[in-house]
């Protein structure tokens, strides 16, 4: 349920109202807009009567939320939730380009990547200090020395950073260093791990998990919101189908379905869905088309010889070249109205 308050309502009338919920032993949420403030009412809503709180002080109506994602869903909300990360911000028109190694080798690789990274014009720097891998055998990472070799790109580049949290154990490890903790693909639906993340202060990066449908990838994001962090970023990155022609399917249809339905900015993967270098540049470029707030990039300095994902990573001067274009298409897409929560 959405509760909606009068312009001109006081901290006494709001705080009625939060403590009205409580009694109920429900959440408030309290959502302050420009124009307006909602109170978002999570928990056993569907025996409310949208009447018991609009007959409070200071309230303007009262909504009953059909979607099971309350607090990720446009409903009842203005503009879009827009996230100030670096000298940019995340949402509300642009593109922000993530870009760097799938994993951090060793620091001579992770500081010169970072540094093309940011003579190219992206926004901020990804790598994996932890690996998730399917095979037993693969390289899993550096893990807190891959962390440490991220902490000292960013001194120098002065580019924020974006890393994996593998699982609850390395979720606080991950947060101490990091300014973005991305929760994969695997983790989407680790409920325990989503709900302490949203204990945290930081952004969270959250990956469609590759068989999840939309209102799967809401609902995962909803925990976090639920638990109180509401600095929470969509990704598509492929989901599995019959397809054999690239390692994944890029479903960018999600992108404007997402806008429709929630006010949390989006981004796409390309590197992970196609698995080809030269696929990336053309499937990047209609994510940003389709509406996409941000793109995450893999780039190598010698793919050949990279650890994980090489054949997918693109080299320096093409990052270089497809960043301009990005920021082309931005440009000429239909802006949006923005935002600042």
């Amino acid at each position: 349920m959405l509760i909606v308050m009068k312009k001109g309502s006081t901290r006494e009338d709001l705080a009625r109202v939060t403590a009205a919920v409580e009694s109920l032993e429900l959440t408030p949420h309290v959502i302050a807009g420009a124009a307006e403030t909602v109170v978002a009412v999570t928990g056993n809503t569907a025996p409310l009567d949208p009447a018991r709180f609009e007959g409070l002080p200071g309230v303007s109506r009262a909504i009953a939320v059909s979607r099971p994602y309350r607090l990720a869903a446009r409903d009842g909300r203005e503009g879009e939730t827009t996230i100030p990360l670096g000298n940019r911000t995340i949402g509300g028109g642009g593109v922000f380009v993530v870009a760097g190694p799938c994993a951090v080798e060793n620091e001579e690789q992770l500081l010169g990547t970072a540094r093309w990274v940011k003579a190219a014009g992206a926004d901020a720097l990804r790598g994996g200090a932890f690996k998730p891998r399917s095979s037993p055998y693969s390289f899993q990472g550096l893990g807190r020395e891959g962390l440490e070799i991220l902490a000292r790109a960013r001194e120098e580049t002065g580019l924020p950073i974006v890393t994996e949290a593998v699982g609850e154990a390395s979720l606080e490890l991950v947060a101490e260093y990091a300014d973005v903790v991305q929760i994969g693909a695997r983790n989407m639906q680790n409920y325990e791990m989503l709900k302490k993340a949203g204990r945290l202060k930081r952004p969270i990066f959250l990956k469609r998990g590759m068989s999840a449908t939309l209102e799967d990838l809401l609902l995962s994001a909803e925990y976090v919101l639920n638990a109180g962090n509401d600095k929470v970023i969509l990704c598509e990155r492929g989901i599995r189908t019959f397809s054999q022609h690239s390692r994944f399917t890029l479903d960018l249809s999600i992108v404007p379905a997402l806008r429709d339905v929630s006010h949390l900015p989006i981004f796409v993967d390309p590197s992970h869905a196609t698995g080809f270098r030269d696929r990336v540049p053309p499937m990047a470029a209609a994510a940003v088309a389709a509406g996409a707030d941000g793109v995450m990039l893999e780039v190598h300095p010698s793919p050949e010889a990279s650890l994980s994902d090489g054949r997918q990573s693109l080299l320096p001067a093409q990052l270089a070249e497809l960043v301009v274009r990005l920021r082309d298409i931005a440009s000429v897409a239909s802006p949006r109205t923005e935002t600042v929560r």
